[in-house]
């Protein structure tokens, strides 16, 4: 069986003046400050939530 594929991703874009459900989802992802990167697993769970705050987000193979 194939390990999962990992992403890591790391938060560009300030939350100030975005929809709450836009911070929730950076909170989500585990990200709450500015420049800080977490290494998630790429299921679809998690690109969905990327695809969401894709501008405050980026995004390269880990």
């Amino acid at each position: 069986m194939a390990k999962p594929k990992k992403i890591k991703i790391t938060q560009t874009g300030s939350p100030i003046r975005r929809d709450k459900s836009q911070r929730a989802t950076l909170v989500g992802l585990g990200l709450n400050k500015m420049h800080r990167t977490v290494e998630v697993e790429a299921t679809p769970e998690v690109l969905g939530q990327v695809k969401k705050v894709h501008h405050l987000v980026s995004v390269e193979d880990a």
